[in-house]
C-alpha cells in the first residue's frame, strides 16, 4: 500500500483487526466525529470517522469531501518534515454512510493532557519550532485545491453556524454557545464585535491582504488538544480538519488565541520565538512580517474573539492588537 491509497471500505482496511470497540471522546475533541478503539496485529489504533453529515465542523467549514482524505491522497501528509507525526496509518471510504475513516496510531500517552495547566516552556518552544519547520517545508505552497478555501476559516465559528446547528440533533458544545458568546462580545467590545462580524460576513478584504503575502500549507488548528510530544522529540499533530494554503501567521494567530490559558510565556515572546525559528530556517521575514502579523491576528480574533469575553485582560490584549488593523482594513 502506498501513502496515497484509500481503501474502498472500512472492513477491507480493518481486515486484520482482532478487536474493535466504541471509544468515548475526550473533552478536547470538539468536532462531531465518532471514534473506535482497534487492535491490529497486536498494535493499538484509533479509528476516527469524518463526514459532512456527522460533523458540525465539517458543515461549518464546507468540507464535503474530507480535507484529511485529500491531504492523504495528494501525498501532502507524506511530505511533512520528519519532526511532525500526523499519526495516520490508513484511510478508507465508508460507502454505505458517505463517511471517511482514518486509522490513527494510538499515541494517547504522548498527547498534551487535558486541563488548564500551562505546558512546559521547552515543549511550547518545540511546538513553535516545528510549526515553523512545517511552514518552511511548504513555503510558497502553490495549490490549495481540494483543501479549505481561504475565506471559509473565518465564517465557521459564527452565530450563523450556531443557529444552523440548533435545528440538528447535534449536542456538540461549541455551536451551542456561539450565539450567546458573540452577543457577549457585542456587549463587552461593541466596535470590535462590529469589525469581527463584518469580516465574518465577508472575509474577502482580509483574505485579499493575506493573499498578496507569502503563503504556505497551514494545519489551521494547532490547539493543545491536537498536540503531543514523542519521547524522541517529534511533535504529534492530529486532526487535519482545517488545512489549506494560507499565510503562515494564520497558524500562529490561532495557536495564540486557542491556547491562551496554557502557554507558558507572553504572546509577544511566543511570536518572537516563532519568527526566530523561521529566520533560522532561511525565511527572511522583514519585508512582510508586521503587516501579515496584524492581519493574521485580526483573523484569529474573528475566529475566536467570542471566547475572550470572560477574561478582561485577554480581551484587552486582542482589542489593542487588532482594532487599528480592522479600522484600517474596513474604513480606509
Amino acid at each position: 500500500m502506498t501513502d496515497t491509497t484509500v481503501f474502498p471500505t472500512v472492513e477491507l482496511m480493518l481486515a486484520r483487526a482482532s478487536h474493535r470497540e466504541e471509544m468515548e471522546k475526550n473533552r478536547d475533541s470538539l468536532s462531531g466525529s465518532a471514534f473506535e478503539r482497534v487492535v491490529i496485529d497486536g498494535e493499538p489504533y484509533v479509528l476516527k470517522y469524518l463526514g459532512y453529515q456527522i460533523d458540525w465542523l465539517a458543515r461549518a467549514l464546507g468540507d464535503r469531501d474530507c480535507f484529511a482524505r485529500t491531504m492523504w491522497q495528494r501525498g501532502l501528509l507524506g511530505q511533512l518534515p520528519a519532526d511532525i507525526d500526523h499519526t495516520i496509518a490508513a484511510v478508507a471510504d465508508d460507502p454505505g454512510t458517505g463517511r471517511v475513516a482514518l486509522l490513527l496510531r494510538d499515541v494517547g500517552p504522548h498527547l498534551v493532557p487535558p486541563g488548564n495547566e500551562r505546558i512546559g516552556q521547552e515543549q511550547h518552544r518545540t511546538f513553535l519550532d516545528h510549526m515553523a519547520r512545517m511552514h518552511a517545508a511548504f513555503w510558497e505552497f502553490p495549490d490549495g485545491s481540494g483543501l479549505l478555501p481561504p475565506g471559509n476559516r473565518y465564517i465557521a465559528l459564527t452565530p450563523g453556524t450556531g443557529m444552523r446547528e440548533a435545528v440538528t440533533a447535534s449536542a456538540d458544545p461549541v455551536p451551542r454557545m456561539l450565539v450567546a458568546r458573540w452577543a457577549a462580545l457585542a456587549e463587552a467590545a461593541p466596535q470590535l464585535h462590529d469589525y469581527a462580524a463584518r469580516i465574518a460576513h465577508d472575509p474577502a478584504p482580509l483574505v485579499s491582504v493575506l493573499e498578496r503575502m507569502p503563503a504556505t500549507l497551514v494545519h489551521g488548528d494547532w490547539k493543545l488538544g491536537n498536540l503531543g510530544s514523542h519521547p524522541d522529540g517529534r511533535t504529534i499533530l492530529l486532526d487535519w480538519g482545517w488545512p489549506g494554503r494560507a499565510a503562515p501567521l494564520v497558524d500562529l494567530g490561532w495557536y495564540l488565541a486557542v491556547n491562551c490559558d496554557r502557554i507558558p510565556e507572553s504572546k509577544e515572546d511566543t511570536i518572537a520565538a516563532y519568527r526566530n525559528s523561521l529566520e533560522r530556517l532561511g525565511i527572511h521575514t522583514e519585508p512582510w512580517w508586521h503587516e501579515q502579523l496584524g492581519v493574521a491576528l485580526l483573523g484569529a480574533f474573528v475566529q475566536l474573539g467570542w471566547s475572550k469575553t470572560r477574561d478582561a485582560a485577554e480581551l484587552e490584549w486582542w482589542e489593542r492588537q487588532v482594532t487599528p488593523v480592522a479600522r484600517k482594513l474596513l474604513e480606509a
